[in-house]
C-alpha cells in the first residue's frame, strides 16, 4: 500500500471518529439526563397523542392481539345400521395468547327417527400455564339426554411427540363425578393426505342408571380417520371406529336394547375458519 493510500485511509479513520464522537456523547448525556425518556423521543416530531395511540397499537399487535378460531374437528356420518348416526364435534375460541373463552359441543343425531340421542354444550375460561398447554373450567350443560349440568374442570394442550390432548373431569349438580379423555395424532403422508388415529375414553365414579352409564371405565372410542385436505381448511375424510363400552355400562345398553359393541364406517369433514 503507497504512503498516500495509507494517509487516505488514516484521515478518512479520524474523520468518522470526529463525527461520531460528538453523536456518542450527545446520546450518552442524553440517556443518562433522561433515561426514562427515551421510548418517548419520537413525542417531540410527532406529538404525545398520536404516538401514544401508535404504541397501543404496536403492543396489540405483538402479544395482546385478540383473535379467535372455529373448528368442525368431526362432522361426520356413522354407518351404525339402518340411516346411521350424525356427529358433530366442535369448538371455538377467542382471546389472547394466555386467556381465552372457550366454547366446545359435541353430540349425535339418530337419521333413522330424527331424534337427538347425545348432545351437550361447555363454556370455558382458558388459561397457559405452559408452553402448549392449557387449563380450563366452568360449565358443561347436557341438552340430552336429561339435561343435566356440570361443572368442568380439565387440562388440553399438545403433548410430547405431537399428541393433541384434552381430558375433563365433571360433576354434575347431581353429585356424579365423571371424566373424559381424548388424544389423537396428525400422520402425514404428504402436505394433502393426513391419516388421524384418534382415541377417546369415558370414566365414571359411580353408577348413573337414568343415563345408562356404569362406574368405572364405561367406554372407549378408538378409531382411525384418512382425510385430504384440499384446503388447510376443508378436509374430507373417511375412517372406521370402533365403539366399545364396558361393566355396567355395556349391561345397560343390553338391557335396552342396544349393542355394546360396534365398529363403524365413518364419512366425516374437517372445517375450520
Amino acid at each position: 500500500m503507497s504512503v498516500l493510500s495509507v494517509r487516505g485511509v488514516a484521515f478518512t479513520i479520524l474523520g468518522v471518529s470526529a463525527l461520531v464522537a460528538p453523536l456518542s456523547a450527545h446520546a450518552q448525556n442524553a440517556d443518562a439526563a433522561e433515561p426514562d425518556k427515551l421510548w418517548s423521543m419520537a413525542d417531540r416530531y410527532w406529538g404525545e397523542a398520536v404516538m401514544a395511540e401508535a404504541r397501543d397499537d404496536l403492543l396489540a399487535e405483538n402479544g395482546d392481539m385478540k383473535t379467535s378460531m372455529l373448528m368442525f374437528d368431526r362432522l361426520e356420518w356413522q354407518d351404525t345400521g339402518g340411516d346411521g348416526t350424525l356427529l358433530w364435534d366442535f369448538q371455538g375460541w377467542y382471546g389472547g395468547d394466555i386467556n381465552k373463552l372457550y366454547i366446545k359441543s359435541e353430540g349425535e343425531v339418530s337419521l333413522e327417527d330424527d331424534e337427538i340421542e347425545d348432545a351437550e354444550v361447555q363454556a370455558l375460561w382458558s388459561r397457559a400455564v405452559a408452553p402448549f398447554w392449557d387449563v380450563q373450567a366452568g360449565i358443561r350443560y347436557d341438552l340430552e339426554p336429561k339435561g343435566r349440568t356440570h361443572a368442568v374442570l380439565g387440562i388440553q394442550g399438545l403433548a410430547p411427540y405431537w399428541f393433541e390432548v384434552d381430558t375433563a373431569a365433571f360433576l354434575s349438580t347431581d353429585g356424579d363425578l365423571s371424566a373424559r379423555i381424548e388424544a389423537e395424532y396428525d400422520l402425514r403422508f404428504s402436505q394433502r393426505l393426513v391419516l388421524q388415529p384418534r382415541i377417546e375414553a369415558n370414566l365414571s365414579a359411580q353408577d348413573i342408571r337414568d343415563i345408562g352409564v356404569g362406574a368405572g371405565l364405561s367406554s372407549i372410542e378408538p378409531g382411525v380417520r384418512l382425510r385430504y385436505e384440499i384446503r388447510r381448511t376443508f378436509a374430507p375424510y373417511i375412517g372406521v371406529e370402533w365403539q366399545k363400552q364396558f361393566g355396567n355400562t355395556a349391561d345397560f345398553t343390553r338391557a335396552d336394547g342396544g349393542d355394546a359393541d360396534n365398529i363403524v364406517g365413518v364419512i366425516g369433514l374437517r372445517t375450520w375458519f
